[in-house]
């Protein structure tokens, strides 16, 4: 999900008292009075941090009382509690900005569909398909193009909006996809999910021995190893970094730069980066200059501010390739968008996904004792570039446009990295470059 610049990570910090019981929702079909009623509480304080925080005061000029008393009415008819809290969201949708959005309480299940998918140029092609998954036993393949999910058309535009739905408000059993191969032939594909159970209640308190807890530590080291930076080097001439977030500290990106330094050329692999933390995202875009430079304005709801780079001592001088797609979002296109306009390197790959603005997260909670949590992103603040333009909604556009085919993303290739290493002198096959970083796959219980 998108958050701050970027994607944010979803985390409990509150410890009310020594015993904490986090309550998973069960979402039924039938959806009963306390159900209802705790879908207008969440209404009601999601709209009042809109009110509060939203970075333009007039709301676009959206009447948001009238919009949040229409979901009152919606949600006192809705069937079931996916409905109803599909009504909260979709407040929020009106004020169509890439940062403002509701993060529902878990639910008692997590599902993990056994499918990737992006879009690369104005099409949506399949990326991945889980090893020994329902849909891999049906034949679906990376490279299949998706014409339609569960009859969905997914677009540019649309796409964020299908996967909300289907991996936040209404996750479903099974996914429809209408697919055609490389070949052209068309196929209609009903693809399982994978369900794992959570506890109904997660006890983190001394009682138990802290057991939940430690589970909730595991889990988040195993989602803190698959977000790593990882590298490859070509002698001294090239150094490859793929980083699938702007969340490192100081400290590990500058673990970065200094290998980097030991380099004459280097690649810098922003695909799939959804953004992250601002302090990052100044930090990384210092270590590329010896002096201080502007990112964009920070327009606010009281301020304008400029956003300054930090910290350019020993930063990386040699030649800068930034790969981008259709995945990189917010603090990746600031990034990359940075890099150009200061000519300091060149972007390879696909249109970005145009979805920048910066917003910080709201902690809710449902219950005293036992405990059910929900969040909002606010969007606080405006970016201009110093070229006078927001990317909010246009992405950035890369110097070379480069689209990874059908074809290579049946056989494996990264044919992107390859040429990209090619302009800076390194002879890599698209074969060879798309086993650099072999893509892996969560537990499934951890879900999507």
């Amino acid at each position: 999900m998108r958050r701050m610049l970027g994607a944010g990570r979803y985390s409990i910090v509150k410890q009310a008292a020594p015993i904490i019981l986090l309550a998973a929702m069960a979402w039924p079909q039938q959806i009963t009075k306390l159900d209802r009623e705790n879908a207008e509480t969440m209404l009601q304080a999601v709209a009042s941090e809109v009110r509060k925080h939203y970075y333009d005061p007039k709301l676009h000029g959206v009447d948001w009382d009238a919009k949040v008393t229409e979901a009152k009415k919606k949600i006192d008819k809705a069937q079931s509690l996916g409905t109803a809290l599909s009504q909260i969201a979709a407040v929020l949708e009106t004020l169509d900005d890439s940062h403002t959005f509701f993060m529902p309480p878990e639910r008692y299940y997590r599902y993990s569909y056994p499918v990737k998918y992006q879009i690369i140029g104005n099409r949506c092609f399949i990326t991945q398909v889980r090893p020994q998954s329902d849909a891999e036993a049906k034949g679906v393949k990376p490279g299949d193009e998706i014409l339609t999910i569960n009859g969905y058309q997914p677009t540019r535009d649309t796409l964020w909006t299908i996967q909300y739905i289907f991996s936040v408000l209404r996750p479903q059993p099974s996914l429809l996809l209408k697919l055609q191969d490389p070949g052209g032939a068309q196929r209609e594909v009903d693809v399982a999910t994978n369900f794992h159970q959570n506890k109904l209640v997660t006890n983190i308190g001394a009682e138990n021995g802290y057991s939940d807890w430690w589970d909730m530590i595991r889990e988040g080291e195993t989602g803190e190893h698959l977000k790593r930076a990882r590298s490859a080097e070509f002698g001294d001439k090239l150094l490859v970094l793929q980083m699938p977030e702007f969340a490192f500290t100081p400290i590990e990106m500058n673990e970065m730069i200094s290998k980097a330094r030991k380099h004459q050329n280097l690649i810098l692999d922003l695909r799939g980066n959804p953004g992250g933390d601002v302090e990052a995202l100044k930090y990384m875009v210092g270590r590329m200059f010896d002096k201080e430079v502007k990112i964009a304005d920070h327009i606010g709801r009281k301020e304008t501010k400029a956003m300054m780079s930090k910290d350019s001592h020993d930063p990386f001088t040699g030649k800068l390739i930034v790969l981008v797609d259709a995945r990189s979002a917010s603090a990746a296109e600031l990034f990359a968008r940075v890099m150009q306009i200061e000519k300091r390197g060149i972007v390879f790959g696909d249109q970005t996904s145009g979805a920048v603005m910066e917003a910080k997260r709201y902690d809710e909670q449902l219950g005293a004792d036992v405990m059910s949590f929900y969040e909002v992103s606010v969007t606080d603040a405006d970016l201009i570039m110093t070229d006078g333009k927001s990317l909010e909604h246009v992405g950035v556009t890369p110097d070379r446009l480069l689209l990874t085919s059908p074809a290579a993303l049946a056989a494996g290739r990264d044919p992107v990295l390859a040429m990209a290493a090619e302009e800076l002198g390194v002879t890599l096959s698209p074969e060879a470059a798309g086993k650099l970083f072999p893509f892996e796959w969560p537990p499934l219980e951890m879900g999507n």
